[in-house]
C-alpha cells in the first residue's frame, strides 16, 4: 500500500511530486477556467432571479452529465497516446491524434442528438412553473450545438497533454473564460437586435465558447513548435473506424464511470427539484463550486495519467508504481488544504452566488459536507487516474457503480425523500450520502490500484530474473 514511497529517498518523490504538479498546474487552470463557464453561468442567472438559477441548474444538470460522460470516452486518447510515447513510437503518434480529432466529432454529434432526445424527458419530469421549464429546455438546445466542438477540443486536450505540452490548454481555456462573460450578458439581456434569453442564454454562450476553445486550441496546437514533430497537420486522414473500436473498447468504460459519477450529481439535482426552487437555487451554488474545486484532484488525475502510461509504455512498472504512490500524496495534501479553506470561508462562498437570506442558510449548513468529502474525493480520483495510466478500467466501473449508484444515489434517496432509516433529512440526506459514497471509491480503488500495480511490478522483476 506504501507504492515503494517508504523505500525511496526524499529527494526522489520531491522530484516526482514537482514533475506531476508541472504538467497538473496548466491542466488545473485549464480545467478551472473551463467549469469557471459554468460559475460565470450561475452567478449571473442568480443575479438575474431565482427562477433564472433554477433553470440553469437543470439545464447544466442535463448538459454536464452528457458532456462528462463522453469526455470520458475521448480521454481514451490519453492512455492511448502516453504509451506511444512511453514506447518512443513517436512516428505514431500525428496519426493517432488525427483519429481522435474525428473520433471526437463523431462522439460530439451522439452527443448532440442525446441532449435533444432529453428535452421531452425533461418536460416530463419537472414539475415547474411553466417559464423555469420553457427555460431550462432552451438552454439545453442552445448547448448541445456545441457538444461536437467540444469532443474535438477534448481530442485536442488529450493530444497536448498527453505529449507533455499543457500550455495551449490552458490559454486558450482563459481566453474562452473571458469570452463566455460578455457572451452571457448579451445573450441574457438580449442586447445588439438578438432576443431576451434570461437564463437559456447562458447555454448558448456555451456553444458559441466551445467552438472557439476546439478551434482556437487546433491553432495553437499547430503552430507550436514543439509539437510540430508529431506531424499532427501534416496531412489529411480519412476517419479509421478500426482504430475508432480501439478507442471504444478503452473509452466506454472510462465514460461510464464518469457517467455513474456525475448522473449521481445530475440525479440528486432533477429529485432536489420537487423540494422547491431554492431548495435547488442552495444546493447548485455548492454543487457549482464543489465542481470549481474538484478540477484540482482532476487535473492531478489527467497528469497522473499521463506520467503513468509513459513509465508503462518503456515497460517500467516500478516508475509506474511509485508515480501512483506520489500521485496520491500529492492529492492528499491538496484536497487537505482544499478542506481547511472551505470550512473557513463558508459564507463569502455561498454569498458569491446569492444574497436570499434562505439559500444562504441552506449553503451554509450544505458546504459542511462539501468540505468532509474533499480527502476521499480526491484520493478516488487521483486513483482512478492512475488506473487509467495501466489502461485499467473495467474494475473501476464496477467499484464507481456501486459507490456512486447503491450507496450515493440510493442511500442519498432513502435518507432525503424517505422516513425508512431516519425522519427524510431532505437535500442534506443526500450530501450525507455522498461523503459516504466518496469515502467508499476511495478505499476500494486504492486497494485494486495497490494490487495491480504489484502484481506487474512482481512480473517484471520475475521476468529480469530469468533472463
Amino acid at each position: 500500500m506504501l507504492f515503494e514511497l517508504n523505500r525511496a529517498p526524499r529527494g526522489a518523490i520531491a522530484s516526482e511530486a514537482r514533475a506531476l504538479i508541472h504538467l497538473a498546474l496548466p491542466m488545473m487552470i485549464a480545467q478551472i477556467a473551463q467549469v469557471g463557464t459554468g460559475f460565470v453561468d450561475t452567478v449571473m442567472a442568480g443575479n438575474v432571479s431565482t427562477d433564472d438559477l433554477a433553470a440553469v441548474s437543470l439545464g447544466s444538470s442535463v448538459f454536464i452529465t452528457v458532456y462528462v460522460t463522453l469526455m470520458g470516452v475521448v480521454a481514451a486518447l490519453n492512455p492511448i497516446l502516453s504509451h506511444l510515447l512511453g514506447a518512443k513510437a513517436h512516428a505514431r503518434v500525428g496519426e493517432t491524434g488525427r483519429q481522435g480529432l474525428w473520433f471526437g466529432l463523431l462522439i460530439g454529434v451522439i452527443g448532440t442528438l442525446l441532449m435533444f432526445a432529453s428535452m421531452p424527458l425533461l418536460r416530463a419530469w419537472l414539475d415547474l412553473p411553466a417559464h423555469v421549464e420553457d427555460m431550462t429546455v432552451l438552454y439545453v438546445a442552445g448547448a448541445a450545438l456545441g457538444m461536437p466542438a467540444a469532443m474535438m477540443h477534448r481530442s485536442l486536450h488529450a493530444y497536448a497533454s498527453s505529449l507533455g505540452h499543457p500550455r495551449p490548454i490552458m490559454l486558450v481555456s482563459l481566453a474562452a473564460l473571458a469570452l463566455n462573460i460578455p457572451l452571457n450578458y448579451i445573450l441574457i439581456h438580449g442586447l445588439f437586435g438578438l432576443p431576451k434569453l434570461g437564463g437559456a442564454g447562458c447555454g448558448w454562450a456555451t456553444a458559441l465558447v466551445f467552438w472557439f476553445n476546439a478551434l482556437a486550441l487546433f491553432a495553437y496546437i499547430a503552430k507550436t513548435p514543439a509539437l510540430q514533430k508529431y506531424a499532427l497537420t501534416a496531412r489529411f486522414s480519412r476517419p479509421d473506424f478500426a482504430r475508432f473500436g480501439e478507442f471504444l473498447k478503452l473509452g466506454v468504460p472510462i465514460g461510464m464511470s464518469f457517467f455513474v459519477e456525475v448522473s449521481l450529481f445530475s440525479f440528486i439535482a432533477l429529485l432536489v427539484a420537487q423540494l422547491g426552487t431554492l431548495v435547488v437555487a442552495g444546493h447548485q451554488a455548492v454543487l457549482n463550486f464543489t465542481t470549481i474545486i474538484y478540477m484540482l484532484p482532476q487535473s492531478l488525475s489527467v497528469a497522473l495519467t499521463v506520467r503513468v502510461g509513459h513509465a508503462v509504455g518503456a515497460g517500467d512498472y516500478l516508475k509506474a508504481r511509485f508515480a501512483s504512490g506520489v500521485g496520491l500524496v500529492t492529492g492528499l495534501v491538496a484536497s487537505a488544504i482544499t478542506m481547511v479553506a472551505v470550512l473557513l470561508l463558508r459564507e463569502p462562498i455561498i454569498r458569491m452566488y446569492t444574497n436570499d437570506p434562505q439559500v444562504v442558510a441552506l449553503g451554509l449548513t450544505l458546504l459542511w459536507f462539501a468540505a468532509a468529502y474533499q480527502l476521499t474525493d480526491a484520493v478516488q480520483t487521483v486513483a482512478s487516474g492512475a488506473l487509467r495510466g495501466y489502461k485499467l478500467t473495467r474494475v473501476p466501473l464496477a467499484i464507481h457503480l456501486f459507490s456512486f449508484w447503491v450507496l450515493g444515489l440510493g442511500l442519498g434517496y432513502v435518507l432525503a425523500l424517505t422516513d425508512y432509516l431516519v425522519p427524510a433529512m431532505g437535500v442534506t440526506g443526500f450530501w450525507a450520502a455522498l461523503v459516504i459514497s466518496l469515502s467508499a471509491a476511495a478505499l476500494f480503488l486504492v486497494y485494486y490500484l495497490a494490487r495491480e500495480s504489484r502484481k506487474r511490478l512482481a512480473r517484471q522483476v520475475s521476468v529480469k530474473a530469468a533472463a
